[in-house]
């Protein structure tokens, strides 16, 4: 049941706050800036309202998130800041002498609450709400990009993961106390997660019985993200390694495990809609979704920003057809001409190859066709037949007995004329120029806020994470432009 939100704090001790929580805090001036009363619309379906013990308010629940976002700090870490810092108590509308919540009602709250909420739009809605009333968004483009989140989990076995985190901690122990190894378990031999998992609950036992150790800083951050991992494999992982996450391609020859975030920046830097995806989708496959995200949140677009891999055909005559100006270059190799079997070879910009639909990139490109007649000419990407061969997509792809794989498109073509001249124009340049914008937005999002590994794993967590993790980077920006404009 859902406890009174209304509820009148008479704390005696809640005139603390004006004396250690200054105006310029930034959680005190959050939490005047924005009513969360929203959250509580939102999830009030997710609590029964008449039945049942008194849960912790959502919008508490939801403000703990939020902290972990704007911190970048573990459950364990963030629970534990919570009972001594009192910005974080303003913040989370407690009293000073409040208790803090168990740092698993957090993973619950995620699995249990936020189930089935469009969280992700919802919170960038918001923040655009409230940059739209403080007049703070007046331009009309935006601008494009997509940013890789590396998995949790990344490509090793559950038990690795394990091994490695258990090994991270006693690791800690040892550089204090050397004679701590006769005390801890000997090494499971078994290939069993569940073996590994019981021996990793052994190491923190065998820690936490040393509190003088265990409360040790370096000792304790290893501590506390082993203890979250063995959480995380009993509750949600179910012994299996990230399921949701993909191999995608930074460059031909760098690769990552995980997801992206494709993200719509409007010129003011506030992020006005976003779309997490697995790790090997095409990032301009998803610029009419940002458009029209952005739009709905209330954004007027005329002009979208983005690199070369915005620019194939469908995104043209999309932006042609609602009168958007599409600053994008054109890439002759892929957007000029027809191509044949569109739905199943996409191209990624970073590594200058196309890609088959299960994910495997080509190995190397040719030109073929005569010389000196440009619209016979072709670009002939090859695959690894190997691959092909016992690819699960094999299916209306391969042939039997093949020796190559190839995709050809046509490099020539008139399609692109128009589109040819706008970005020749001083105004295209102009507006290029403003790409570097969201460059710097994403190494804030990663480099500031932790975006660049996943806290959780799975889609959905991947989700929630980059819902906080913008609503607290779009909030700052906010209150940022607020300040400079007094």
């Amino acid at each position: 049941m859902i406890s009174n939100q209304e509820t009148l704090n008479l704390s005696p001790y809640m005139a603390i706050y004006d004396i250690v929580v200054p105006k310029d805090n930034i959680l005190r001036q959050i939490n005047e800036l924005v009513d969360f009363s929203f959250i509580l619309e939102e999830l009030k379906t997710k609590y029964c309202l008449d039945n049942g013990r008194n849960a912790i308010p959502p919008i508490r629940m939801f403000k703990y998130l939020l902290l972990k976002a704007i911190y970048d700090v573990s459950d364990i870490d963030l629970v534990e800041r919570s009972k001594y810092d009192m910005s974080f108590k303003y913040f989370l509308d407690m009293a000073p002498e409040d208790p803090v919540i168990d740092s698993s009602s957090l993973t619950k709250f995620r699995r249990l609450r936020l189930q089935d909420v469009s969280l992700l739009d919802m919170l960038i809605g918001k923040t655009v709400e409230i940059a739209l009333e403080k007049k703070i968004i007046n331009s009309q483009a935006i601008i494009v990009d997509a940013t890789h989140t590396k998995a949790r989990y990344n490509q090793k076995t559950p038990k690795e993961f394990l091994q490695e985190k258990s090994k991270n901690a006693r690791k800690a122990v040892y550089k204090i106390d050397e004679s701590l190894k006769d005390k801890f378990p000997a090494k499971t031999t078994s290939n069993e997660v569940k073996d590994e998992i019981t021996y990793c609950k052994e190491v923190i036992s065998v820690i936490e019985k040393e509190p003088q150790i265990a409360q040790m800083p370096s000792v304790k951050e290893k501590l506390n993200v082993l203890k979250e991992v063995v959480e995380d494999f009993q509750e949600h992982l179910n012994y299996s390694p990230d399921a949701d996450a993909r191999k995608g391609h930074k460059t031909s020859e760098s690769s990552f495990f995980g997801y992206k975030t494709h993200i719509a920046l409007s010129d003011e830097r506030i992020i006005t809609a976003a779309v997490i995806t697995t790790g090997e989708k095409s990032d301009g496959k998803y610029l009419q979704e940002l458009i029209e995200k952005s739009t709905q949140a209330g954004m007027k677009v005329n002009t979208v920003i983005g690199d070369a891999a915005y620019s194939e055909k469908a995104n043209i005559e999309y932006t042609k057809e609602e009168k958007i100006a599409l600053v994008a270059k054109l890439n002759p190799i892929l957007t000029q001409g027809p191509r044949k079997e569109e739905d199943k070879f996409e191209f990624n910009k970073d590594a200058g190859m196309f890609v088959c639909k299960a994910g495997h990139l080509a190995t190397r490109k040719a030109r073929t066709g005569k010389k000196g007649t440009s619209k016979s000419q072709s670009q002939t990407y090859y695959f690894d037949i190997e691959k092909c061969k016992v690819c699960p997509m094999r299916e209306g792809c391969y042939k039997e007995g093949a020796k190559s794989k190839t995709y050809s498109v046509t490099i020539k073509s008139d399609t692109h004329a128009e589109q040819e001249a706008f970005q020749n124009t001083e105004a295209f340049k102009q507006l290029a120029a403003n790409r570097y914008k969201i460059e710097a937005k994403n190494s804030e999002l990663k480099n500031g806020h932790g975006y660049d590994t996943a806290s959780t794993a799975g889609l959905f967590g991947m989700e929630i994470q980059g819902a906080t993790t913008i609503f607290a980077v779009n909030l700052k920006r906010i209150l940022k432009l607020l300040n400079e404009n007094e």
